[in-house]
């Protein structure tokens, strides 16, 4: 799909790329022999299919892109089956053991900024603004099968039957949501509608006037004429602030702010070329992509920070194994030794 064309395409279409986007970057170079492979997040994959095209058109390198999620592609990244997996949230201890063991080492790039967008029908006239409690309320794994109205989360609001949506469990966007919003990664209620395909969260709230659902800034931006985004209170006393890039590059947009990121395998890194090609690619080239596809670019400074790191090849983490809220990227870059 040519650039030009990416921004006025529907996610959904983006997303159902995927199963054939392995076909499709074989046929664009066939005369090619020297594949860079791709798996992991479907809230980065976007970007990386957007990039990936642009890539193959210049370079005639054959590239594939596959959506396992964020587990899914770190398993398979861990095991060797592919040289980059996309990330939504950082690398977790059983992930990092898994490559340890494997004798993966991988350098870990932030590439761009998402705001984790909380939004309900448009039809939903009580709902003006949410504090992290009540969302707390509503999400947390003691309210399964207990909260089932809108009302039982604040009196004020009506006795009207409660309908969530949110990202599957092996979804980065899951681990991150229910560490911001309950305090630990993973815990949730499970008796709510979850898919890894956004496109159906999209869907469902925007076809149910008691829903709420969470998903990807990009997903919101795509949908809003279907949805309404819900500001957030961080903490009492604070303002409501709604998702946008000035809320999320100013930091008032806490705590569902979140980097995205790219690991590279390490070794492919110094001894492939075509992989390495594909990283500088990306990295030059991704402050317009990003934005054509409703991401929020890393601001100037943090895009040379990263490309510095990536130029020195600087392998780990700055994470201790568990998402982090609130984390500036120079500061986590620093991190790593």
């Amino acid at each position: 799909m040519p650039l030009k064309s990416l921004k006025s395409q529907p996610l959904l279409l983006t997303a159902l790329l995927a199963s054939t986007f392995l076909i499709g970057a074989c046929s664009k170079s066939e005369g090619s022999k020297e594949v860079v492979r791709i798996d992991g997040s479907s809230t980065v994959f976007p970007i990386t299919e957007a990039i990936s095209e642009e890539f193959q058109n210049a370079k005639n390198i054959r590239v594939t892109v596959g959506i396992s999620g964020t587990g899914g592609g770190f398993k398979k990244f861990c095991r060797g089956e592919v040289h980059i997996t996309e990330a939504s949230r950082p690398i977790l201890t059983k992930e990092m053991e898994a490559c340890k063991t494997a004798g993966i080492e991988y350098i870990e790039l932030p590439i761009a900024y998402d705001a984790l967008t909380v939004a309900v029908n448009p039809k939903n006239d009580f709902i003006q603004s949410m504090t992290v409690e009540e969302l707390k309320t509503m999400w947390g794994p003691e309210a399964q099968a207990k909260i089932k109205t809108w009302k039982q989360v604040n009196p004020a609001w009506p006795d009207t039957e409660l309908k969530l949506y949110g990202a599957g469990t092996d979804s980065g966007t899951f681990d991150y949501f229910t560490e911001a919003i309950v305090g630990k990664a993973k815990s949730s209620r499970g008796d709510f509608t979850a898919s890894e395909d956004d496109n159906v969260l999209v869907n469902g709230v925007a076809g149910d006037k008691g829903a709420l659902g969470y998903f990807g800034y990009a997903y919101y931006e795509e949908n809003k004429d279907k949805l309404k985004a819900v500001p957030i209170v961080a903490k009492a006393g604070a303002p409501a602030v709604a998702p946008s890039d000035a809320t999320v590059m100013d930091g008032t947009y806490q705590p569902l702010s979140r980097p995205l990121f790219i690991y590279v395998n390490a070794t492919a890194a110094k001894d492939t070329p075509e992989v390495k090609a594909f990283i500088d690619y990306y990295l030059e080239n991704a402050t317009e992509i990003i934005k054509e596809v409703k991401f929020i670019p890393l601001p100037e400074n943090e895009q040379k920070a990263v490309a510095a790191h990536w130029q020195e090849q600087k392998v780990g983490t700055g994470f201790g194994g568990t998402p982090e809220v609130g984390v500036k990227i120079e500061e986590l870059l620093k991190r790593i030794k």
